[in-house]
This record gives structure tokens, sequence and C-alpha cells, in this order.
């Protein structure tokens, strides 16, 4: 799958992910831990993604995995649409780059107070 077909199919489901937490009331402008997750071949390319995340801000990265094979990526944010689809368009091509697998985001929703 090229790229340009990946971000597309990402975009479609990152969609999906938003009209589900708009129908539990979510106000997509709060900010709130959002987990990127990215899965790696090797506990070395799950440690060198780790470290290149971590070490130019793009979030707070671990190795979540018992064997190592698998990013967690936390950034606080909010989760309009511009922003979720551009951060996850990112974590896409960062997994393409160096060889990941990339499995998605999810976060809590951030529901209206009565």
């Amino acid at each position: 799958m090229s790229v340009i077909d990946e971000l597309m199919k990402t975009a479609v489901a990152d969609t999906d992910v938003l009209r589900l937490l708009d129908s539990q009331g979510d106000r997509f402008s709060a900010h709130r831990d959002v987990e990127f997750l990215l899965r790696a071949p090797t506990p070395e390319k799950a440690d060198m993604v780790a470290s290149f995340i971590n070490d130019h801000g793009f979030g707070v990265a671990s190795v979540n995995d018992p064997q190592g094979l698998a990013v967690l990526v936390v950034i606080r944010m909010p989760i309009d649409q511009s922003v979720i689809l551009s951060v996850s368009g990112f974590m896409v091509c960062l997994s393409r780059l160096f060889g990941l697998e990339y499995d998605g985001w999810g976060c809590v929703a951030q529901a209206t107070r009565p």
C-alpha cells in the first residue's frame, strides 16, 4: 500500500473514531491525553523510534510491550478533526519511515458536563 493510500485509509478510520466520540458527547476542543500506538518488528526499532519521538519533542514515547515490539506515544491535545488527522497522519509517516506499523489512536471522551 502506498503512503497516500495509507493516509487516506487512516483518515477514514480517524473520522469514524471522531463520529463515535461525538455520539458520546465529546468536546473535541478539550485537551486530553491521546495515545498513538506504533508496532515495531524488533525491540531495537521500537527503542529507536521512541528515542526519536522523545528527542524531538513530538510526544512522550515509551516501549510498552513486554517483548519491546510496540511504541506508545502520548500527546496532550485537543482532537478537533484537523488536529487529530494531522497528528495521526504524521504517525503514519513516521511509521513508514522507520518500518513500523501504525495501529491508530485512542482517548477518553471528554463529555460536556450537565
